[in-house]
């Protein structure tokens, strides 16, 4: 496994000494493999991968781990309604950025765009309203599932007046 003691695994083993918690060799090898990684990983993404690269490290550590990142605000979990959490760390060149996730396939792009601030600033000064973060989630179907020929289905009821 990753045994890059990166700057970011010392901040993270400073914010756990700083709570008063022990800094184990398992939770610095699961916060590298975090910070290490451009991807949103789900708990299975990060047990598999620790298993094929030989670490015993069960599944109730992951857990608490990735919790310890999210309370240290090092790392941020997503519930892109598939029944589990993925987790990123927050630390990247592009902390703001919005999600565009696949309803076939699962993959989530991130995306930034200059006008989304814009849109945020201005509806805030209208309501008279200071906000203090956002979430935009965009679910479809990425290009290659489109290429493939995947289309969706329609969920739920449908309206009647969509028919006027």
């Amino acid at each position: 496994m990753l045994q890059d003691r990166s700057p970011f695994v010392r901040l993270f083993g400073r914010y756990l000494r700083e709570q008063g918690l022990p800094v184990t060799n398992q939770r610095e090898v699961i916060a590298s493999m975090i910070f290490s990684s451009d991807d949103h990983l789900s708990v299975d993404d990060i047990d598999r991968e620790l298993s094929s690269s030989g670490e015993k490290i069960g599944k109730a550590t992951i857990y608490r781990t990735l919790d310890l990142l999210v309370k240290s605000k090092l790392a941020a979990s997503h519930d892109f309604g598939e029944g589990f959490k993925r987790y990123e760390h927050r630390l990247s060149r592009e902390p703001i950025h919005q999600h565009l996730i696949c309803l076939n396939c699962g993959q989530v792009l991130e995306f930034q765009s200059p006008d989304l601030s814009r849109i945020e600033d201005y509806i805030s000064s209208q309501h008279g309203f200071k906000p203090a973060r956002h979430k935009l989630e965009i679910y479809g179907l990425c290009k290659k599932c489109l290429g493939s020929g995947i289309d969706l289905k329609p969920e739920g009821l449908a309206c009647p007046i969509e028919d006027i």
